[in-house]
């Protein structure tokens, strides 16, 4: 995949692939740009649709009659199967081809979507979002991986670039998207048109796709660990459905038990893909022996984590704690938006030059301004207007923006191209696994205070606690990252530390 407007020759794609030269796409710059925009654009559909019902939740209970366990499930089922799948999914594509794998989740994506819009009641929702996740599983791997074997030097630090200013504009984007849709109300269908609109942009990315995208495997990737597949669902299923259904049933020892049993279970996997490293295991644990990678990807759950814990409560905030429409609520996002993606135009721009000081420095004034935040929240009460919180919510925007691509760029840096697909579900799992947790964190941190009420003076008090537990984990990830590398220097198409 060549493309003048990143300057790149294409290093990886050859010795990773398959199939021959003359069965890749041609390497035009008309190929090359609709490639690249086809796989952020199926990036783009997994960030959107974990973040697209925030915004329409009061919408959506009020139609299906949710309640708040429901309500959970709608974010948390959706991340927990993704978070499930990716490992998996990453091994797929480099055992039966990563275009392949991807197409194949986008139609099963689109199904789900199509599902999700014509859904009369939150069972079959959930059912919908849950199959939707597992679309999805199957898609993003092969967008990092994809990324990872075809760009080198400083245009991978461009397209990674690129990646992080769309996985920042797509976790606020949904909020604006759900909104805007929901006040809409389109034909009279509410909020099924966030789901709805799924469609034709799948059919898209399966069209583009099978066309522009080149097929690449991983040349030894000969079968897939179904033992190691199993063992790591499980593990994440008894983890994260405990934390997400314990409150609501005033923790009963099962929850504890469950909690014990999924840690246990983590331990046998391991064990048994330490024991396969020689034999096609499902994770290559040699990509946990630099601690570039293994910080990295801490780094990365920490953001899945506070991600997960603020966005859903933010929206209950803004409708529940100040009143505002579903409209008023997407202009807030937008807001954000526009910080994020000032902040990942500023990482893309840098071209990996100043190394982790860059997502350390995003680190610091987001949890600078979510602190100014929470006095704002404190001190004006109800009388807290869009236009008062424009800097607070701007600057954690641009904090924020700045982390996502250089966090990828630098954790997948020395990743060989044959453990690339391991490497990226790896990476995609930690921040599902980290939204997964921190949706389930809501039960704890702010459903536990507000108890479901409506009450504005409530539903305050409970964000401004959120907002310490978020601040922590943003102080958290900025530690994390001192496993990164002070400096990148480019060479050639070579990276050195």
């Amino acid at each position: 995949m060549s493309s003048p407007a990143l300057g790149n020759e294409p290093q990886h794609t050859a010795e990773s692939s398959a199939h021959p030269p003359s069965s890749r796409p041609s390497k035009t710059t008309r190929a090359a740009r609709i490639a690249l925009v086809v796989l952020l654009v199926a990036e783009l559909m997994n960030i959107l649709d974990h973040s697209v019902v925030l915004t329409a939740l009061p919408a959506l209970q009020e139609s299906t009659g949710a309640g708040p366990a429901a309500v959970q499930w709608l974010t948390a089922g959706y991340s927990l199967t993704v978070a499930v799948g990716l490992v998996t999914g990453g091994r797929l594509g480099d055992i039966h081809g990563r275009r392949k794998i991807l197409l194949i989740g986008t139609v099963v994506f689109t199904l789900a979507s199509l599902l999700c819009g014509l859904a009369t009641g939150p069972g079959v929702l959930i059912g919908a979002r849950v199959l939707q996740g597992a679309g999805v599983a199957l898609m993003i791997p092969q967008v990092l991986a994809t990324l990872h074997v075809t760009f080198d030097g400083e245009n991978r630090s461009r397209a990674f670039g690129l990646y992080g200013a769309v996985l920042s504009l797509g976790s606020v984007l949904g909020p604006v998207l759900g909104g805007v849709l929901t006040e809409l109300d389109l034909l009279g269908l509410s909020w099924r048109p966030i789901f709805l609109i799924n469609v034709p942009v799948g059919l898209a990315v399966i069209i583009l796709g099978r066309t522009f995208i080149p097929e690449s495997t991983a040349r030894k990737a000969d079968r897939l660990d179904l033992t190691g597949m199993l063992l790591s669902a499980l593990a994440v299923v008894l983890i994260i459905f405990p934390l997400t259904e314990g409150h609501t049933h005033h923790w009963p020892l099962w929850c504890f038990a469950m909690l014990a049993a999924g840690l246990l279970v983590l331990g046998v996997f391991l064990r048994h893909q330490q024991r396969r490293q020689g034999d096609a295991p499902l994770v290559a644990l040699s990509l946990f022996r630099g601690r570039q990678f293994s910080g990295g990807l801490s780094a990365q759950l920490m953001l899945g984590l506070l991600c997960g814990l603020f966005f859903m409560t933010w929206t209950l905030y803004l409708q529940h704690g100040l009143g505002m429409s579903p409209f008023h609520a997407a202009v807030a996002f937008v807001l954000l938006a526009l910080g994020e993606l000032a902040g990942a135009t500023t990482a893309a721009r840098t071209a990996g030059r100043f190394g982790r000081r860059l997502p350390q420095a995003g680190s610091l004034i987001a949890l600078a301004s979510m602190a100014a935040y929470g006095v704002q929240i404190s001190s004006r009460q109800t009388d807290l207007t869009l236009l008062a919180m424009t800097a607070p919510v701007v600057l954690i925007g641009f904090g924020l923006g700045m982390v996502g691509g250089p966090l990828a760029d630098m954790s997948l840096a020395k990743v060989p191209h044959e453990k690339a697909g391991s490497a990226s579900g790896l990476f995609n799992t930690a921040m599902h696994l980290g939204l997964a947790i921190g949706t389930a964190l809501t039960a704890l941190v702010f459903f536990s205070v507000t108890a479901g009420s409506l009450d504005g003076s409530i539903n305050r008090t409970a964000f401004t606690g959120v907002l310490w537990w978020v601040g922590g984990m943003v102080a958290v990830m900025w530690l994390l990252m001192f496993c990164l590398p002070t400096r990148t220097v480019r060479a050639g198409n070579r990276t050195r530390d």
